[in-house]
C-alpha cells in the first residue's frame, strides 16, 4: 500500500523544500506549472536547480490523477503543486469537483509514496472578484479532500513543518 503525505503552507513558506526532503529515492517530480512567461520560467529553473539531477521529471499540468495512478510501488512522487493544477483546470474549464474525485481515488489506490504540495490561501479576506472567490473555494475543497485521504499532513510556516495529521 502507498503512503500519501500532504504538505500545505503559504507562498514561500518552504513547503516545496520540505516535500523534497520527504521524498526518498528513487523519486520523480510531477510539475504542474507551465512557463507561460519569463518570470515563471525563472521560477521553474530555480526549482530544477534546487532539486538536483537525481529526479525524474514529469510535466503534467492537468491529468495528474493518471500519473499518480500509474506511478510504481517503491518510488516517491512529489506533486508540486495542487494550486497551479487547480488554476490550470479552471483555465481549461474542467469539471473541478470531478477532477478532485479522480485525484482522491488515485491517492487511495496508489502503491507509491506520494507527496503533494499545496497553498493555503483561505486564511485571508474574501476576494472581491467572483472568479477569485471561486478559486479560493475550489482550493479549500481540494485541500480538504487531499487532507482527508492523506496518511500524514504537514503545515509549513517560515520553513518549519508542523504535523497536523499522522505521526
Amino acid at each position: 500500500m502507498g503512503q500519501v503525505t500532504f504538505v500545505l503552507g503559504g507562498a514561500r513558506s518552504g513547503k516545496s523544500a520540505r516535500a523534497l526532503v520527504l521524498a526518498g529515492p528513487p523519486r520523480a517530480f510531477l510539475a504542474t506549472g507551465q512557463a507561460l512567461d519569463e518570470e515563471m520560467a525563472a521560477r521553474i529553473a530555480a526549482h530544477q536547480t534546487e532539486r538536483g539531477e537525481d529526479w525524474h521529471l514529469i510535466e503534467e499540468p492537468l491529468d495528474i490523477s493518471e500519473v499518480i495512478a500509474g506511478h510504481p510501488a517503491g518510488e516517491s512522487l512529489v506533486v508540486d503543486c495542487l494550486t497551479l493544477w487547480l488554476s490550470n483546470l479552471m483555465h481549461h474549464e474542467r469539471d473541478v469537483p470531478a477532477e478532485i474525485t479522480k485525484l482522491t481515488t488515485a491517492l487511495e489506490k496508489t502503491a507509491a509514496q506520494v507527496i503533494l504540495v499545496s497553498n493555503e490561501i483561505g486564511m485571508g479576506l474574501a476576494p472581491m472578484e467572483k472568479l477569485s472567490r471561486a478559486f479560493r473555494d475550489h482550493q479549500g475543497r481540494v485541500n480538504q479532500a487531499v487532507a482527508a485521504v492523506a496518511h500524514r499532513a504537514e503545515f509549513v510556516v517560515a520553513g518549519i513543518p508542523m504535523v497536523v495529521k499522522g505521526q
